[in-house]
């Protein structure tokens, strides 16, 4: 057997959740825990007399055998699209990317299978946590807003990405400035010189994501980067117990000039961090040749919080990895325009403050 297909206890046959605090499949009934090796070895005794059912080749290994779709479901939101995988028993009843119902669509069949998993560190517990904090500090978000939004869904899910390692051949120009000022009798005088700086070497890029679901705004999952893949783990669909888990549908070609652009940008970025010793560096040309391998094909951990308040529905997500936390906030307007006339005024009292000092003179 190669992966646990269906998650139940050894010990009272109860139902397993993947726990991120304990990084254990824990049982919801007897409390027992077993590690995914442990419990795929207990797996493999009770099917030891049929290996062969379990065999598969490399080639097959890329997508789920028919034994693992089995025990593994795909629903499906009939108002956004977005599919999501979980288990035969898991509660999909609303959809995790726009809070509408879901529908079981039916078994997987042919669908790729990720190579690699990031298990879940952060609980349902942190999420929560992390969107009141979220609220602190915000000096123009409503003061009723915290108390009264409604949190309408939490969900833990695992996003499809894409992981390109990519190497690059960079070279970049530079303008730089230096400049110095003297006096010299009643005159201020500054001269400035202008240097043309070219550097050029190999910049290398390991994992750089992106997202396969076009129900996650590219925005939204890259402001929660990074994740830390020394964690990664060979796929094993026992991580997925008690989690949801979105199917991808963004093919791996239709990400590559988003990575590129990524690896550009951060290319000459890295060039231009190494010209120093000048007032001022602007970047003018740069020429990056880009060679990347086969993507690998991962899941990500994340949670979606929706809250609703005023009629208005919010999304936030965290990492559930790191736990950093991003989602857009209602604006209090008159707080708005009364913090926005405060500053006008210093501003104007700033200025008044300066004719006056140049009047008196």
């Amino acid at each position: 057997m190669d992966e646990l297909i269906e998650y139940k206890c050894a010990k009272c046959a109860g139902t397993l959740i993947f726990d991120s605090n304990l990084q254990k499949l824990r049982c919801e009934y007897c409390g027992s825990t077993f590690t995914a090796e442990e419990l795929k070895e207990l797996q493999k005794e009770l099917f030891q007399k049929k290996p062969k059912d379990y065999e598969r080749t490399e080639s097959e290994k890329r997508f789920w055998s028919e034994q693992e779709a089995k025990g593994i479901f795909s629903y499906v939101c009939e108002s956004c699209g977005g599919e999501i995988i979980g288990e035969e028993t898991t509660a999909a009843t609303s959809c995790p990317f726009c809070g509408n119902p879901v529908v079981m669509k039916g078994n997987l069949s042919g669908e790729l299978r990720p190579q690699f998993v990031l298990p879940f560190k952060l609980d349902k517990k942190a999420a929560k946590a992390a969107l009141k904090k979220h609220f602190q500090g915000k000096k123009l978000l409503p003061k009723v807003f915290s108390s009264e939004n409604h949190l309408d869904e939490i969900k833990g899910i695992y996003v499809p990405y894409w992981l390109f390692d990519v190497d690059t051949d960079t070279t970049a120009s530079f303008k730089a400035t230096n400049s110095s000022s003297w006096t010299s009798g009643d005159y201020r005088y500054t001269e400035t010189k202008t240097y043309n700086v070219t550097r050029a070497g190999n910049v290398d890029f390991l994992g750089i994501p992106a997202d396969g679901s076009k129900k996650m705004d590219d925005t939204l999952m890259e402001s929660i980067e990074p994740f830390d893949y020394s964690a990664l783990e060979k796929f094993n669909a026992a991580y997925l117990a008690g989690f949801l888990a979105d199917k991808y549908d963004v093919a791996k070609e239709e990400c590559k000039d988003r990575v590129e652009a990524r690896a550009k940008r951060s290319a000459v970025d890295a060039l231009r961090r190494t010209v120093t010793g000048y007032s001022s560096v602007t970047p003018q040309d740069s020429t990056v040749n880009i060679k990347h391998k086969d993507p690998k094909y991962c899941l990500l951990p994340v949670w979606l919080l929706h809250t609703s308040w005023q009629g208005e529905h919010y999304l936030f997500a965290m990492n559930g990895q790191t736990g950093k936390f991003v989602g857009d906030l209602p604006v209090d307007k008159r707080r708005y325009w009364a913090y926005f006339a405060r500053n006008l005024l210093l501003v104007d009292g700033a200025v008044a403050a300066v004719l006056s000092l140049i009047m008196s003179m």
